[in-house]
């Protein structure tokens, strides 16, 4: 996944090099002139100076509008109470949190802004341009969301009333960094595509339960982005795999089976399964896991190669490839399954537990949990890998297409695209969706003000299933049999402490606390009183 930023522009920089060499040939000339060309040219000089640098200014961003630039301007909403109409039931609120269910108007204030504000916390991936930390957004539906907000990375606004949303990138979300004071007017909203390896707190439902808004791998989230890497359904049959009799030929000097992976001990603990299976079955492991064989020269960047067609049409020749996912999560489903489908390999698979929901049709994936041990997966691929019959009824749905109903209709329906610049990013497409969710508390207040017998909205809280990963484990046999020093025991001491930061976070926040920096020692007390998760 990648935000949609826009490189700099550097044109006007090269134009203003020409007119600057221009320049200087014609300066050379102007002592021959009369004394009124000697004034042409000195007016005409000074303009191309104020033209140049309003230009190389406006291409480093600093021309762009400032804070307070927009805040002058005077905005209004697109929507009035139209906007509270016709919701589905899963973006509707869920006031289940005793301590988030009082429903209380924000306090009158005086506001510097003139829009409800998003202020990007972890501003690492704010989806505008580089150079402007203040943008104006106008939504419509087909973006994610309906509404005019403003969006920031400029912190310092957060305590204006009019400043709501408060985005979070799960990935850089750090518990000791969070935002305090909480304020009552703040509802948190977190993005996240990625699995416990990159940050394990959101696995509990005592983190989860601090975000009023989500939009993460799981289909309960407010916002599912579970097809992040499905670029299309054709992209998954476009593609005609290699045809059978290649594919045999190249089993002389291939083994059945591909595996490529650049993360190596990771939560789902997937190289000790791949080291046993080894033991049964040849595998040419190219990646630097378990590794036994290279890729060639111009394939070893992954992130030049992992893309690019010459990468295809490498594992494009195996019959199988190993599709094991570095978390164990439902719904959490990545390029790992995508790529083979696309490719025209069968994926041997172990990952989520609801992937069936996300693949073309019931008879285009091997699942490693339908078998005992990793010896009978591997006596499994060798009776099929001998069989082309059977083996090409994995691939039929190249040519007859995708019947999975679920996988259609979330493809189809998504507003946002995948490298597709007809369609915002999910990104984008997450912060319209927040811009309208705080655009319709506004002004459900506004009019509670005019009238108090208009009820306020109820907060939104999410649950612990909108991420919810399970603590991790073994991929094979039990932790008995697991040295102390090998990496499984990180994870699962990771998976609790994630845990730990979150309850103090959630006390530090109903204490009022205004530093987040001192969760350690918040941490340090509730050590002290008993009040910790294990």
């Amino acid at each position: 996944m990648e935000p949609s930023l826009r490189k700099r522009d550097r044109s006007t920089t090269k134009t203003q090099q020409e007119q600057a060499q221009s320049l200087s040939k014609k300066s050379s000339q102007i002592k021959g002139f009369r004394l009124k060309y000697v004034i042409f040219f000195l007016g005409v000089l000074f303009g191309a100076i104020f033209l140049g640098t309003y230009f190389l200014l406006g291409a480093v961003g600093i021309g762009h509008d400032t804070l307070s630039d927009i805040l002058s301007s005077q905005g209004s909403f697109v929507r009035g109470d139209e906007l509270s109409r016709g919701r589905d039931e899963l973006n509707r609120g869920k006031p289940d949190d005793p301590i988030s269910a009082d429903v209380k108007p924000v306090q009158k204030q005086s506001s510097a802004l003139s829009l409800p504000t998003i202020v990007w916390w972890t501003d690492k991936l704010f989806p505008h341009f580089q150079g402007k930390n203040t943008v104006k957004i106008e939504c419509e539906p087909s973006q994610g969301g309906q509404g005019t907000c403003l969006v920031t990375t400029d912190k310092s606004v957060l305590s204006d009333p009019l400043a709501r949303g408060v985005m979070f990138y799960g990935s850089d979300f750090r518990a000791y960094e969070a935002p305090l004071p909480r304020l009552p007017w703040h509802e948190w909203a977190v993005i996240h595509e990625e699995s416990p390896l990159n940050n394990q707190i959101f696995s509990h439902a005592v983190m989860m339960s601090q975000f009023n808004h989500t939009s993460t791998f799981r289909r309960e989230s407010h916002y599912p982005i579970t097809t992040q890497h499905i670029k299309s359904l054709d992209y998954l049959t476009e593609r005609q795999p290699v045809p059978i009799s290649m594919k045999n030929k190249h089993r002389e000097t291939l083994a059945p089976i591909a595996y490529i992976q650049t993360h190596c001990n990771v939560p789902s603990d997937r190289d000790r399964y791949v080291k046993e299976l080894m033991k049964y079955i040849d595998v040419d492991s190219y990646g630097k896991c378990v590794n036994n064989k290279k890729l060639p020269e111009n394939l070893q960047d992954p992130v030049e190669s992992m893309d690019a067609k010459e990468f295809y049409d490498f594992i494009a020749r195996y019959k199988f490839h190993l599709a094991f996912e570095n978390g164990i999560c439902e719904d959490y489903i990545t390029e790992k399954l995508i790529r083979p489908f696309h490719v025209g390999c069968v994926p041997i698979y172990r990952g989520s537990p609801s992937v069936r929901d996300w693949i073309p049709d019931n008879h285009s994936i091997i699942l490693v949990d339908n078998f005992q041990s990793p010896k009978e997966l591997a006596e499994f691929i060798k009776r099929l890998d001998k069989n082309d019959k059977e083996y090409l009824k994995y691939l039929e749905f190249k040519n007859k297409g995708i019947s999975n109903q679920l996988l259609r209709h979330t493809v189809e329906r998504r507003v946002w695209g995948v490298n597709d610049w007809r369609k915002p990013s999910f990104i984008n497409a997450f912060e319209c969706y927040l811009c309208e969710r705080i655009v319709e508390r506004v002004e459900a207040e506004r009019a509670h003000e005019r009238d108090p017998s208009i009820p306020l909205l109820p907060p939104r809280v999410a649950d612990g299933n909108h991420a919810g990963c399970p603590e991790p484990s073994v991929s094979l046999g039990d932790m008995s049999g697991v040295g102390r020093g090998e990496d499984i025991h990180f994870w699962k001491e990771d998976y609790w402490s994630s845990k730990d930061q979150a309850l103090a976070l959630k006390r530090m926040s109903e204490q009022g606390a205004t530093d987040s920096s001192k969760l350690f020692e918040e941490l340090q007390r509730m050590f002290t009183e008993g009040a910790l998760s294990k």
